[in-house]
């Protein structure tokens, strides 16, 4: 790198790793290497990351190890403690019983009163023992008392009902079954009672034979308001109402269908027992109906315990069965007494009319069986049901278990399973529950009467509450104390390794610097001689730090590190049409950009192992040959440079989807040339490894006489590749070129890399496209040029131009939708109400009618902006999306493919307005819409809300508004004619009579493109847009106001916004005779609102002539051949070649510099009003140099692209 061109304080990409690496190579040193103090540590082949990590990793191995010794060392030490505990407790236990043999039997009534009061004195398993023994006795003989109670009293009962039947149905000259028992409530009441149970269920069931069927229908019909009255008497009112008791009764002897719950008549031939009393009075369990009448022989366990009570002639009980709480799903049984129709109990002969049954909840049987309310919770009781006989296979049946828990007043239902723990086997007690003393023999062969008896149990929970903790106790403390010293170790390591990591994170930061900065075999030279230098400092004493040492090696001390590379080549490559590109362009975008292409190509030099020198500006510099020598390294650059032109391709034509137009126009130029370069460290101010030599020299001006899309190589780079036998890649240049310094050259076209041509590609020029099969050489003119080809997979349909603008277009408006939707809170509704207010719109005038002065901004205030939606978590659906995609694309087709007012200028305009958008500031807070209500306040991405509600004066916190310009920059055009209006107007045209000969072109542009919009395939994106009818006009107005502020030409127009910028930026206030204002605030700023759109419109519209000059003369050049075209076409008076040179200048002093004024006297653009004024005034001073030749050319070329003379 010779003199300023390729300092390496211009490289922007280089400024961060120079102004970190200035801290680490220090001229003032001996030697000017590495000052860090770790590099002493670094020894030849190591650098200081290497050694730092290889530390840190046996530091975290020390740290590691500790922890777990402390922790190996708490669990030994809390085991220790734990087992010499118990082992304390075992032996005390052991030495209790040793002693206490002089105690008398654990029946004697003495030995219990010592052991209730001196429990402390006997082991606690004893103590526990025998209270178990005392709470079990307690439970066993509860439970038979009321067991035995229930039974007599049933048999009581059915005495008294037999007796007292015999004599009430003679004395009615009646028979069984046609019998009701008399005062049923208050019996059946009395008999609840006796059970124990809460809510017993009892039933009184006739036998009815099938002859007496009807009549006992009709008997039972007859008693059912006489029961309903006894019992809501008796029982009190249960919530059921007479009619609703009669209504849910069944008139006849009824059962249920099982699938579909329907009420049928009774089948069968035998005998039936329908539920007739009942007690409590309530429904069926699932079903709204009342068991009277109900067949109980349709239930199979019904119909074998009445088999069985009339076999045996006595009370019956069943086994275990859930029918009675729904809820608990707890098990219990049926019991059934017979009724005679004789008292005689002796009398053998009496026979068995009816019974009685009690469907017994054994739950509730269990609940307060002991008399202290407090007592000891923990006593397991398993009921079990077994048969005495042996019944094979239905033995099953009868053998049942369930389990409860029980204490006091409580009781749990846990399982119908053995639930007791097994090391309780021991303390088991059992007891006979129910034994109803029958002979099996009466019963039938296939049916048992189950006994019941009772087991009962301690549980862990009875066993805890005679436990000691000191196990616990002793072993917590141990961990506690432990732990507290492992929490002490890891906070001191946890301030230690911050420490560590502060300082390994600056020595990483400096790696990676002095990596990037300087190839490796360099770094490693760095740090050896950093190492060198501090053991020299070491031997002379701290007092010479800083001296340094006279040598002939020069006066920063030792010798340069600085080598000389005879065998290289360097390759520079620039982004040619880089720098107007970027002037239209948001600082963002550029480096967006720069990172994505300099990444690429970052990429293929590191799979092609050259060595990246530095990016100056757009230009990325490489070499092949160093500091590794490579044989071949005119090959490898040249291999280089064909793929990044390639790799280029891809990423512009891609990227232009989201950067937007012209991006697809960039290309690289590359020129390369081979021969011997220094290289080295220079030291001093912002260090890095350089190269110099009259080989960067020429590589530059290789580049710089290039051809972007081209790679230019010179004669030695040729040699090179011929010698290698790659003469293929090589097109001599058609003439010899002129160099600085070197005089005539000869130079070669190194051909591209062959690149598939993409389907639906709307590019001349790409079968052009020279590749490897391409033989011609000479022929200078076969290189493509800038965007007349592109890149994409074989076979894959790669997007047009077109395509990719509209793609673009997509992108933007999509993300202003978001916006748009989440200032509403993300609603999206249907607006098929607006249809109406839709149609109207427009049908009462012209366009140019509805123009209004001032256009009411939506206010929002700054809460209403805190609590604003993220616009990315707003979701646009693929349909919307589908129908925005379609509408751009016809919005396009619409567009006459003029040379300058074309759907390229569109997209070109509303580039611009996007970047003024972006640029807005609020420098005037007296103006903003929320003014300083919360200073304070910012949104999730830290903008301020205040500023943001103000920016131009409520421009961009309305995103609708920020929607209508950019949506009005894309159809400003459409249909655009290519001639001004007042040729339309001269011709009479159609259009022009429609709009009455004002702004013919921007008013047909409003009517084509909203009524497209109007139609109905847009609904939904329409919905997004606005959703009420005050979004719908002001939508509109937006529209219509912004795209007639194109209309430049019309001085009418002109001066009224001349006077409006006057009124509303000048300071003057339309003051009425009273002496008041007639504005409010609010108008005035919406005057300013409005007069804002209208200048940032009028800006982007000519927004080329404020950007770069190549961009100027770009557009120029095809706005001056559709106006030529148009006067060879007879529709102009006069040849535009003729005023053109002065046309502009004067353009640019009426009207582009005082536009750009007013950008910048309004006060809302920011750097972008001095961005444009400063390009605006040097395109002027350009022109006025060089326009007069420039409209030759143009002229000149017209004349050639026609096909005619000139």
């Amino acid at each position: 790198m010779i003199g300023q061109e390729h300092n390496p304080a211009t490289t922007k990409s280089g400024t961060t790793h120079q102004s970190e690496l200035s801290t680490i190579l220090d001229p003032s040193t001996s030697s000017g290497e590495l000052t860090s103090p770790h590099a002493s540590s670094h020894q030849k082949g190591n650098n200081s990351l290497d050694v730092a990590k290889k530390e840190e990793k046996n530091v975290v191995r020390v740290r590691i190890l500790a922890t777990l010794i402390l922790l190996l060392a708490v669990c030994v030490v809390a085991t220790f403690t734990y087992l010499l505990v118990d082992s304390q407790e075992k032996s005390n236990f052991e030495s209790q019983v040793r002693h206490s043999t002089f105690l008398p039997a654990p029946s004697s009534d003495l030995f219990l009163i010592f052991l209730l009061h001196q429990p402390n004195h006997v082991p606690f398993f004893i103590f526990r023992l025998f209270q178990f023994i005392g709470y079990a006795s307690e439970v066993v003989t509860v439970s038979r008392e009321k067991t035995s109670q229930l039974f007599n009293a049933l048999d009581a009962f059915s005495v008294s009902v037999s007796s007292q039947a015999a004599g009430e149905l003679a004395l009615q000259n009646s028979s069984w079954p046609l019998y009701r028992i008399p005062d049923w409530s208050v019996r059946a009441q009395r008999l609840a009672q006796l059970t124990g149970a809460e809510d017993p269920l009892l039933f009184f069931f006739p036998i009815v034979p099938q002859e007496k069927r009807k009549e006992w229908e009709d008997f039972a019909n007859d008693a059912y308001p006489i029961l309903y009255q006894e019992g809501i008497e008796k029982e009190g009112d249960k919530g059921i109402t007479e009619k609703e008791f009669l209504d849910k009764t069944v008139p006849f002897i009824y059962e249920v269908d099982g699938e579909t719950f329907q009420f049928l008549p009774a089948s069968g031939t035998g005998d039936m027992i329908p539920a007739f009393q009942q007690y409590p009075l309530k429904f069926f369990p699932l079903l709204p109906i009342m068991p009277m009448n109900f067949n109980l022989m349709f239930y199979q366990d019904t119909a074998e315990l009445f088999q069985i009570t009339q076999a045996v002639k006595g009370p019956t009980i069943s086994s275990f069965s859930i029918f009675v709480d729904l809820e608990t799903k707890a098990d219990g049984s049926q019991i059934m007494q017979p009724i005679y129709d004789r008292a005689d109990t002796a009398d053998e002969e009496r026979k068995i009319v009816g019974a009685m049954m009690i469907q017994l909840n054994w739950l509730d049987y269990f609940k307060n069986l002991f008399l202290e309310e407090e007592s000891e919770g923990g006593i397991v009781v398993v009921l079990r049901t077994t048969c005495p006989r042996d019944l094979d296979q239905t033995s099953n049946k009868y053998d049942r278990v369930v389990t409860y828990e029980i204490g006091g007043s409580r009781a749990v239902f846990l399982g119908e399973e053995d639930l007791h723990d097994p090391k309780y086997d021991s303390m088991e007690v059992t007891e006979s529950f129910v034994d109803l003393g029958i002979d099996q023999s009466k019963v039938p062969d296939d049916l048992c009467v189950p006994a019941l008896s009772l087991h009962v149990y301690p549980s862990d929970t009875l066993e805890k509450k005679f436990e000691t903790h000191n196990r616990a106790i002793y072993t917590s403390a141990v961990v506690v104390i432990f732990t507290f010293t492992v929490l002490v170790f890891l906070l001191y390591d946890f301030v230690v390794g911050r420490l560590q990591r502060k300082v390994m994170d600056r020595i990483n930061k400096q790696d990676m610097i002095v990596a990037n900065v300087f190839p490796s075999a360099i770094r490693d030279r760095l740090y050896q001689a950093q190492g060198n230098a501090l053991q020299q400092r070491q031997l002379v004493g701290e007092n010479t730090k800083g001296v340094g040492f006279e040598s002939d090696t020069g006066t920063m001390g030792a010798a340069p590190l600085a080598d000389l590379f005879p065998n290289t080549s360097i390759v520079f490559a620039d982004i040619a049409g880089f720098t107007a590109w970027s002037s239209a362009r948001e600082p963002q975008q550029v480096f967006i950009l720069l990172e994505n292409i300099y990444g690429a190509l970052d990429h293929i030099v590191h799979r092609l192992n050259i060595f990246k020198v530095e990016t100056v500006g757009d230009c990325y510099v490489a070499a092949a040959g160093l500091p590794e020598p490579m044989e071949n390294h005119a090959i490898v650059a040249c291999k280089f440079a064909r793929e990044a032109l390639k790799k280029m391709k891809e990423i512009t034509h891609q990227m232009e989807i989201s950067l937007g137009p012209d991006t697809a126009a960039l290309d690289l130029r590359v020129g390369i040339h081979s021969g011997q370069v220094t290289a080295g460290v220079l030291r001093g101010e912002r260090s890095r490894f350089q190269l110099f030599g009259d080989t960067m020299n020429t590589a530059s001006r290789m580049e710089s006489s290039g051809e972007r899309d081209r790679i230019q190589v010179t004669q030695a780079t040729a040699d090179l590749l011929k010698e290698a036998g790659f003469a293929r890649w090589l097109i001599p240049r058609s003439s010899t070129i002129f160099v600085k310094g070197k005089g005539e050259m000869q130079t070669y076209w190194v051909r591209k890399a062959k690149s598939p041509v993409a389907k639906g590609s709307d590019m001349k020029s790409e079968m052009s496209t020279v590749d490897e099969t391409i033989g011609t050489d000479g022929d200078e003119s076969t290189g493509a040029s800038s965007g007349e080809y592109e890149l994409g997979p074989e076979g894959i349909h790669v997007l047009t131009k077109t395509e990719r603008l509209v793609e673009w277009d997509v992108t933007l408006l999509t993300s202003l939708l978001q916006q748009i939707i989440a200032s509403r809170g993300g609603v999206v509704k249907d607006i098929t109400v607006l249809s109406t207010e839709e149609m109207s719109i427009g049908t009462n005038g012209t366009v140019l009618e509805e123009f209004a002065p001032i256009i009411p901004m939506k206010r929002f205030e700054a809460e209403d902006l805190q609590h604003r939606r993220r616009p990315s978590s707003i979701e646009i659906s693929d349909k919307v999306k589908c129908q925005l995609r379609g509408y751009l694309s016809n919005v396009a087709s619409m567009y006459i493919d003029n040379p300058f007012h074309n759907f390229e200028h569109a997209n070109h305009v509303t580039a611009s307005v996007k970047k003024l958008l972006t640029r807005i500031v609020n420098t005037d807070e007296s103006n903003g819409l929320a003014r300083g209500n919360n200073k304070s306040a910012e949104n999730s991405n830290g903008v301020d809300l205040v500023d943001l509600a103000g920016h131009s004066y409520g421009i961009t916190s309305d995103p609708l508004t920020q929607f209508s310009v950019v949506f009005s920059a894309l159809i400003h055009d459409v249909d655009h004619p290519g001639v001004p209006n007042s040729q339309l107007v001269k011709e009479n045209t159609r259009s022009a009579q429609i709009y009455k000969k004002k702004s013919v072109a921007e008013q047909n542009s409003v009517e084509l493109a909203w009524d497209m919009l109007m139609q109905d395939e847009y609904e939904d994106l329409r919905a997004c847009i606005y959703q009420t009818k005050e979004d719908l006009h002001r939508f509109r107005q937006l529209v219509v106001n912004t795209v007639m502020a194109t209309d430049i030409v019309d001085k009418e127009l002109q001066a009224l916004r001349k006077a409006r910028w006057e009124t509303a930026f000048s300071g003057n206030t339309l003051i009425d005779p009273s002496g008041k204002s007639e504005e409010s605030e609010t108008d005035r700023e919406n005057r300013k609102a409005t007069i804002v759109i209208e200048h940032l419109i009028q800006a982007s519209d000519v927004a080329h002539t404020m950007q770069h000059w190549h961009v100027y003369k770009s557009w120029n050049e095809k706005f001056f051949m559709e106006c030529y075209g148009a006067y060879q076409q007879g529709r102009a008076d006069s040849d535009p070649s003729e005023d053109w040179y002065k046309g502009e200048i004067g353009f640019f002093d009426y009207y582009v510099i005082p536009l750009a004024k007013k950008l910048q006297s309004c006060g809302v653009f920011g750097v972008s009003s001095d961005e444009y004024l400063n390009y605006a005034t040097a395109n002027r001073e350009e022109w006025a140099r060089e326009g007069e030749a420039l409209v030759k050319e143009y002229l000149a070329k017209y004349h050639r692209q026609q096909g005619g003379n000139f």
